[in-house]
């Protein structure tokens, strides 16, 4: 797979991980924050981190930003753009980072974690800086924890993904060939 090259059958796949992200994102939005406010399991994560898998970190990027987006304004929450834009980031900027220098000695789903982590402290010190609150540094050890859980069922349903998709599919895609 040529990850540089930029084909339609590329755009497709990343606007097909973006949608898939959305209603993930919108059907998670109807449902009850875990345990603290605001907190949710962010599985739509899941396409944004296998993009970032298959097709490198502009295609992760590109995910975030118009999940994010679109996201935002769908839910009505454009407020909540600057913390979900600014978490997807830093959480696909850690794993990036953790892919390119320490996979395969750290698997998809401590990527994942580790990510997920990153991306609750990332939300909650642009909220501090945003609100002047620093009282919400209190939710940290409670983030931590969600962090954990939602990291390891985003990884592990990327796993699932990639073990039951054969990877001749996401090839086809990126380099824009038909059916076998």
């Amino acid at each position: 797979m040529d990850k540089g090259k930029i084909t339609s059958g590329r755009i497709a796949a990343d606007a097909l991980f973006a949608a898939l992200g959305l209603i993930t994102f919108l059907i998670e939005s109807l449902f009850p924050p875990l345990f603290i406010p605001g907190a949710k399991m962010g599985l739509s994560n899941i396409f944004s981190l296998s993009a970032l898998v298959l097709y490198g970190p502009v295609d992760a990027f590109v995910v975030i930003a118009v999940r994010t987006l679109l996201g935002s304004l769908f839910a009505g929450n454009i407020s909540a753009l600057l913390y979900s834009f600014t978490g997807g980031m830093a959480a696909m900027l850690v794993s990036w980072l953790l892919l390119y220098l320490l996979h395969p000695r750290i698997s998809i789903m401590a990527v994942s974690i580790v990510a997920a982590i990153a991306h609750n402290i990332v939300q909650n010190l642009m909220f501090v800086v945003m609100s002047g609150t620093a009282l919400v540094f209190s939710y940290m050890p409670y983030l931590a924890l969600i962090g954990v859980l939602s990291g390891a069922i985003v990884g592990a349903a990327v796993l699932i993904i990639f073990k039951k998709v054969p990877l001749s599919v996401y090839e086809r895609a990126i380099n824009g060939r038909g059916k076998k």
